[in-house]
């Protein structure tokens, strides 16, 4: 299969291998942060914690994170949050963070968690945030062939999270 023949087949083939386990991988991520909300009011306080100061504990959590999210997609634009090359960003919270709206999620996830108080919920909400804390590995790559030197510059001076 040293033909380019065999190389379209061989690369073709792992191009739908690649789509297949994306869309179950994003599937899965769908059922999961999707059934969140039922979760939250099937399970409610199923958890060890069940006083009133986890309410006090989650409101800052929940104001950073809306603060990280919406700061981070307002810089970031349209564009370049759906991929689309709209000019590199380091400015706003892309200063503190290379991924300030995973950031925000991962708060707002924390407070959800914490108020829900519900164990369920604590187990598809550490998953769904292993998709935030795996989805930089993918878009990394990307960034790298996009913007070269700049990202690779801003990749050493700005952490991941925080």
């Amino acid at each position: 299969m040293n033909t380019w023949i065999g190389y379209l087949l061989h690369a073709n083939l792992f191009v739908h291998a690649g789509l297949i386990a994306g869309a179950v991988w994003w599937i899965a991520f769908g059922f999961v942060f999707l059934s969140n909300p039922a979760f939250v009011i099937l399970d409610w306080n199923s958890g060890i914690w069940s006083g009133a100061p986890r309410f006090w504990l989650g409101m800052p959590l929940l104001v950073l994170g809306v603060a990280f999210l919406v700061w981070g997609i307002a810089t970031l634009g349209v564009k370049n949050s759906s991929a689309l090359r709209d000019g590199f960003i380091a400015r706003g919270p892309y200063r503190i963070s290379r991924n300030p709206q995973y950031v925000g999620d991962f708060f707002i996830f924390s407070r959800v968690i914490i108020v829900a108080n519900s164990e369920l919920v604590l187990v598809t909400h550490l998953l769904t945030s292993l998709v935030f804390v795996l989805a930089p590995l993918a878009e990394e790559p990307w960034l790298e062939v996009e913007y070269a030197e700049q990202y690779a510059a801003y990749r050493r001076d700005v952490p991941r999270f925080l």
